[in-house]
């Protein structure tokens, strides 16, 4: 028997504050950054140069967490039958939390035992653990940390099925993901579907990212003999499988160093990777061929990995996680065109994998791949079928109602009136406040009060250059334009726009006249993002402009500390940096990829002429140091 049950989850974890209410004009730096393009295969090539996301707009940015740790609830949805129990988290982008192999009592997933945000995700904000969807763009998506939209439908089998469903904004995806525990199944079944119900042609990216618990003993096992290693380098480089530089790459701890690896699919071999322990017992993913992409991610040994992965996990217990995932193209750099008026959907399946230990971690590498396939064929044969059994109720309307998501998806469909299914409803009633808000531009006008302005809706530029001109209109309308590539037009709008903090921020950021900062700053005394904003961009250019600045700011926050590290470097007092740099200082929106508290208390040990290391806690280098 299958049971769907609704419970309240709760873990110690960080608040994640309020959205950063300032225009994300530009992207998170990305670091799959490829510069050897001329040397790779020209449909890799093609793919990789093919829809890059330079904003996430008309998403804002998370960057308001912190990190004291709270008790708090989560709702949970939990799928089970007799073998497997699967705890989803639908507030929190559709996480797949836990999954637990009931006869054996294993954890097949590594399940963070806290809520810490932390600087990974296209908005900022990303936690570790369970197997998170990535739709939309390179890195980890704009709904990482948002709900998704949740009911129960029927199972062609007539058990629950868990649907869950989202319109992603970026790109203006319907994603629907569909949790299917037949009764006697040892395997949870999630189908996924991608609609592009717009009349253009829309770039396409989806990665399933598995954190799964490592171990010395941990091994990935994957049907490849060759993968694409990016090593934060700037490069991809075909390499062979196994053996890396003298190293078997496929078992996780023996990297010093945060690596990918994304494993060149074997000609005939049906999608499918795994994770198991010293034992030949683990997780395994496998899926029908559309998902054909699969890859290994490690933070490495260093000092910079292990100390993500505390920073990740506080109070890591263990030995941390590594990742499996899942995706559409051979690696995460790449986006796929999907046409106008159209879907992508297959099935992956989730469950344990067990092999005899010998030949799991044999030497012989065509034994082991193989062996694994042998071991898989039982579930590889019924996928496609199984494919077309949840196809036949992916329409059906959901009967129940257990999570409401955002208003967006409802909000578009009044802009544009697309046809989409029955089985994923935009329901207007979902719509809040904020999505109501932009209703009467659908008639020509903007209400424009005395309001914070909202991420602009890029989509919708043709409305707003028609609408009725107030400072807002005027606002966003410089935005879209921005998004666009106009820049010209865009300080010609928010020029328009008047004696607004919003606007004058938006002209400082892209002009670089740092008056308009000030400006800014003065009649939004309070907004930290956007002081540490403007203070930075004063930093390289004026430091006693940067100083005055420094003075009128009482905040304590770590960014504003940080700067006044820097300043005190800037302007020949590595003392007053030193004194900064030694209170255990903390800073919650560290990016992945940056290690500034290092580089700066390197730089300060070299003004002084001392020569102290760097505290294990301010690392955060991707390379082994």
């Amino acid at each position: 028997m299958t049971i769907l049950s609704a419970h309240d989850l709760v873990l110690p974890a960080a608040s994640l504050g309020e959205e950063n209410p300032l225009a994300p004009l530009r992207s998170h730096q990305e670091l799959h950054e490829v510069q050897n393009l001329d040397n790779l295969p020209a449909e890799l090539r093609k793919n990789i140069r093919y829809g890059r996301l330079h904003s996430t707009l008309p998403c804002l940015n998370q960057d308001g967490y912190d990190r004291e740790l709270v008790d708090t609830a989560f709702a949970s949805l939990v799928l089970e039958n007799d073998h497997l129990r699967a705890t989803v988290l639908p507030t929190l982008g559709g996480r797949l939390y836990s999954l637990v192999h009931k006869a054996s009592g294993q954890e097949l997933l590594y399940r963070n035992p806290v809520f810490q945000p932390a600087n990974l995700a296209l908005r900022n904000a990303w936690w570790a653990g369970g197997v998170e969807w990535n739709v939309g763009s390179t890195g980890h998506w704009t709904g990482t940390c948002s709900p998704m939209h949740a009911a129960r439908v029927d199972g062609p089998d007539g058990t629950p099925v868990l649907r869950l469903w989202e319109l992603e904004r970026t790109r203006n995806l319907i994603t629907q993901l569909d949790f299917w525990l037949p009764t006697d199944s040892e395997f949870l079944y999630v189908g996924i579907r991608l609609h592009n119900a717009s009349d253009t042609e829309v770039p396409a990216y989806w990665w399933s990212n598995i954190a799964v618990e490592q171990s010395p003993g941990t091994r990935v096992l994957v049907p490849a003999d060759q993968a694409w290693r990016f090593g934060y380098g700037k490069r991809l480089d075909l390499i062979d499988v196994p053996l890396y530089e003298d190293t078997d790459l496929t078992y996780p701890m023996r990297h010093n160093r945060a690596v990918d690896f994304f494993f060149e699919p074997l000609a005939g071999e049906r999608p499918w990777i795994a994770s198991v322990d010293a034992d030949g017992n683990g997780l395994v993913q496998a899926s029908t061929g559309r998902l054909k992409g699969r890859k290994l991610f490690v933070w490495g040994e260093g000092a910079g990995g292990r100390r993500w992965q505390e920073w990740l996990s506080p109070g890591l217990q263990g030995h941390g996680y590594a990742e499996i995932q899942a995706g559409l193209a051979r690696t995460q750099m790449e986006h796929l065109k999907l046409p106008a008026a159209t879907d992508w959907h297959w099935l992956e399946a989730y469950g344990r994998m067990t092999m005899d230990p010998a030949t799991a971690h044999s030497e012989d590498w065509q034994r082991v791949r193989t062996s694994g396939t042998e071991v898989l064929r039982p579930l590889l044969d019924e996928l496609p079928d199984r494919e077309r059994s949840w196809l036949a109720v992916a329409d059906a309307a959901p009967l129940e109602r257990l999570v409401v998501g955002s208003g967006w998806g409802a909000l578009e469909l009044a802009r544009t009136g697309w046809t989409v299914s029955a089985g994923t409803p935009f329901d207007e009633d979902t719509m809040t406040a904020r999505e109501r808000a932009w209703l009467p531009l659908l008639q020509g006008r903007l209400p424009a009060e005395d309001v914070v302005p909202d991420g602009t809706l890029v989509g919708w530029r043709d409305l707003l250059e028609k609408a009725e001109d107030n400072w807002l209109v005027w606002y966003h309308r410089g935005v879209a334009r921005y998004y666009d590539g106009d820049r010209d037009g865009a300080i010609g709008a928010w020029r328009q726009a008047g004696d607004n903090p919003w606007a004058l921020r938006n002209l400082a950021f892209v002009t670089g006249e740092l008056e308009y900062y000030e400006r800014a700053v003065e009649v939004l005394p309070d907004l930290v993002e956007l002081q540490v904003e403007a203070i930075t961009a004063a930093l390289d250019v004026d430091v006693d402009r940067t100083r005055r600045m420094l003075d009128r700011v009482s905040s304590d926050d770590p960014r504003i500390r940080l700067l006044r590290i820097r300043h005190a470097l800037r302007i020949g007092d590595p003392e007053t940096a030193r004194d900064l740099l030694a209170d255990g200082m903390q800073l919650p929106t560290v990016r992945e990829g940056d290690n500034p508290l290092a580089d700066l208390w390197r730089e300060t040990e070299e003004a002084l002429g001392t020569n102290r290391p760097v505290p294990p806690p301010y690392q955060f280098g991707m390379g082994g140091n």
